[in-house]
């Protein structure tokens, strides 16, 4: 049943786990209904597709941790899952039906925001955008973005080690974790929501949680970072004529703006294209056509015009140099929002085309020309007809490089060739020293495939590290490690 203990239990085991799982949670927190259960069981994408004998959604930290505590009596894995909107199978359970699938989405309160200490103390199954708005109506700012926002939760974001548009400033889930709450693959809780900002007592615990996909721990609760309301917003959309002039827009921008630069979004020609003939309310922010363009977003918790001016005169700057074709600034939110509307929708955008074969990758700053360039040549090269989609966050060096099927080609043969294309595309990413995931985790996907990029010694302390804290392999098995 699981890679780890090897064990599979009897049905028999089962049905009495199920017995006791139930009353645990009570009438509201489980269901075995096909109906129910189907959304959960598949990988948002539809790559993976799984089976559950119940699914189980408590509604407290002391049932997490009495469900946890029963699994392993029985020897039945458990795999968390929060708003199963991550893109690499980390969420769903595997095909066997034997492992319980314990949904989080019931443990959704705000327990505390300290506007004083610039934090607030939230359960696992917070809707991501209620934390946002929370956030705000207390006179702060929660700065994870990103595009499922509305249904993806923050325990998910935190076992991610989620990023987003704003990595640029702020950092990934990483940095804006203050302390968590955890459930052991025991059944203990470890109570860590602490808020300071500076405890150097020895390992930093938290720390082996977040990004490690619910392999090790079960998030609750976290502590998270607050910010201080911005106060004055600039939001721009420029073209350019490649991906070096954006690079040096960047390098100007920073130089007349520091680090008010908050978001700088890279998006293609023909992701604007696809954007424009299939989201109803988009249009273009520029009159001529471009190869590239960028989004770039500017924060500053000092009100007036000083961060629009400091702007200007980047553009001003990159026009004289020719580095920038054309530039135009929102006038008011709505302009903002549009222009927002036009990289969030992407991923959507992208349906409408057929198959796609999705990389989310990074590679040092310097180097995203090349990447983008050797990468486009490689795959056209020997699947000709395939159209490049790469889009992403050029300022902390995440490229979305997707390839789009063929026009008129058979979905479901294109994306047979996934692992193919993965291998051509990896493997420059390798060739320059980059990640083949930059946010969206291993789950199952990328799970073997990152023994190809990570040294023998990174795999055996992850091997080391899971079996430490989890012998038996009740957490989410088979993903990150085997």
């Amino acid at each position: 049943m699981t890679e780890l203990s090897g064990q599979k239990p009897s049905s028999e085991t089962v049905d009495a786990l199920v017995t006791e799982l139930a009353s645990i949670v009570g009438p509201k927190g489980w269901t075995t209904d096909p109906e129910v259960l189907a959304p959960r069981l598949e990988e948002r994408r539809g790559l993976f597709h799984g089976a559950t004998p119940i699914m189980v959604s408590p509604a407290t930290t002391a049932e997490v941790s009495q469900v946890v505590r029963a699994c392993a009596a029985a020897n039945v894995p458990v795999v968390p899952q929060g708003g199963n909107t991550g893109l690499c199978g980390g969420a769903v359970p595997n095909e066997s039906g034997s492992e319980v699938l314990l949904s989080l989405h019931r443990l959704n309160r705000i327990r505390e925001i300290d506007p004083a200490s610039n934090s607030m103390t939230v359960e696992a199954g917070c809707i991501l955008a209620d934390l946002q708005a929370a956030a705000n109506e207390a006179g702060r700012l929660f700065p994870l973005s990103l595009a499922a926002e509305g249904s993806c939760q923050i325990g998910g974001n935190i076992s991610t080690n989620a990023g987003g548009t704003a990595v640029l400033r702020y950092g990934n889930a990483r940095e804006l974790v203050l302390g968590l709450e955890v459930i052991l693959p025991d059944g203990q809780i470890w109570d860590g929501l602490r808020k300071l900002r500076k405890d150097n007592t020895g390992y930093d615990l938290k720390q082996i949680f977040i990004g490690s996909e619910g392999t090790l721990g079960i998030v609750t609760a976290a502590v998270l970072r607050l910010f201080p309301r911005p106060r004055s917003v600039v939001t721009a959309f420029v073209g350019m004529r490649d991906v070096d002039s954006a690079l040096s827009l960047l390098n100007e921008t920073r130089s007349c703006c520091g680090d008010s630069i908050t978001g700088f979004e890279l998006i293609s020609r023909r992701c604007l294209e696809f954007c424009l003939q299939h989201i109803p309310g988009t249009r273009n922010p520029l009159e001529g056509e471009h190869a590239w363009y960028v989004l770039v977003e500017l924060q500053s918790g000092i009100a007036g015009v000083g961060l629009r001016n400091s702007a200007e005169e980047a553009f001003a700057t990159a026009f004289e140099s020719d580095v920038i074709q054309d530039a135009t600034i929102a006038e008011n939110e709505s302009q903002a929002l549009a222009f927002w509307k036009i990289r969030e929708s992407l991923p959507e955008a992208e349906l409408h085309e057929g198959g796609s074969i999705k990389h989310d990758v990074s590679v040092p700053l310097p180097d995203i020309p090349a990447f983008i360039d050797q990468a486009s040549e490689a795959v056209e090269k020997v699947l000709p007809g395939v159209r490049v989609v790469a889009f992403g966050h050029l300022g902390d060096g995440n490229i979305h490089f997707n390839v789009a099927q063929p026009e008129g080609d058979d979905k479901d043969a294109y994306l047979a060739k996934w692992g193919f294309v993965n291998e051509i595309v990896h493997g420059i990413v390798g060739s320059f020293d980059g990640s083949i995931s930059a946010e969206h985790g291993l789950g199952r996907l990328k799970r073997d495939e990152v023994r190809h990029y990570k040294s023998p010694l990174e795999i055996d302390l992850m091997e080391k590290l899971k079996a430490a804290m989890d012998p038996d392999g009740m957490l989410n098995p088979g993903k990150v490690v085997r």
